[in-house]
């Protein structure tokens, strides 16, 4: 199920491998059955996660962190629409959010359906409707 065309073209992870970013063409954030529920994924089906030590519109991973949890960059001139918003990070890249928590991927995913960053910490959580 299609959650949002309006991300087309704009999904970017930043610490993958350079061969994904071209993955991300299509660009939609879709939902996905697992386990655990249904689910928030990217155009290549990888999980989406939340981080509870964000702030509402706020993102609070950086650095060492943002290497393990890519954020789910938009480029400039996107357009937030609907539950989806836009954070300005701290090195000024925005970053896509659902219902205003922003959006990562988790380097331990390594294919499509991949749930690993679920609970990591107590802190990680996989993004939901």
């Amino acid at each position: 199920m299609l959650v949002s065309a309006l991300l087309a073209g704009s999904l970017a992870a930043t610490a993958f491998a350079p061969a994904l970013a071209e993955d991300y063409a299509s660009g939609a954030i879709k939902t996905m059955d697992t386990a655990k529920g249904e689910i928030l994924t990217d155009a290549l089906g990888m999980a989406l996660y939340t981080f509870d030590k964000d702030a509402p519109g706020v993102s609070n991973c950086d650095g060492d962190c943002a290497m393990k949890w890519p954020p789910v960059t938009a480029p400039a001139g996107a357009k937030a629409d609907g539950e989806f918003s836009l954070v300005t990070r701290k090195d000024g890249s925005q970053q896509w959010a659902f219902n205003g928590k922003p959006l990562y991927l988790w380097q331990g995913d390594k294919k499509a359906g991949d749930i690993s960053g679920d609970g990591v910490g107590g802190v990680w959580h996989l993004a939901k409707e």
